[in-house]
């Protein structure tokens, strides 16, 4: 199974953002990320999508188009981008009811449940504390 890339792509769209802006571009066409990003600009457009319904990007139409962050870098955290790309739990339970009869299926649901919970909290209170501004910094230093 592949893993979720939607996280990361949003993550490299809004921290390119962030360095043209820091540069003096203010804003950035959806070709120009997916160049950066080394995909199709349709999938970055759907990310951009994704994170303009959050208030995350703004887009301007017409001269001098292209996506420019909403906020300050330093105000957007990775949580608040997980939640705009249609967060999904890090781990999923079976595609179909256990056998409710053994011991073990119809107690693995529950058990499983509260501690891939507990995961996800972690992980969110994680993501809170980290800002794209967070990000690019780790990223130019690499």
């Amino acid at each position: 199974m592949a893993a979720n890339s939607r996280l990361t792509i949003a993550t490299h769209v809004l921290a390119w953002l962030a360095l043209a802006q820091r540069r003096g571009q203010e804003v950035l066409t959806s070709d120009q990320v997916a160049a950066s990003v080394n995909t199709n600009p349709v999938i970055v457009r759907r990310s951009l999508g994704d994170l303009r319904r959050a208030g995350l990007v703004t887009v301007r139409h017409g001269a001098g188009a292209g996506w420019s962050l909403a906020r300050a870098p330093e105000e957007i955290t990775l949580r608040q981008v997980y939640e705009a790309v249609g967060a999904q739990p890090p781990f999923g339970l079976h595609h179909t009811e256990p056998n409710l009869e053994c011991p073990v299926g119809r107690g693995i649901r529950p058990a499983l449940s509260a501690a891939y919970g507990r995961v996800e909290q972690a992980m969110r209170r994680e993501l809170a504390a980290t800002s794209i501004a967070d990000v690019l910094r780790q990223t130019l230093r690499s």
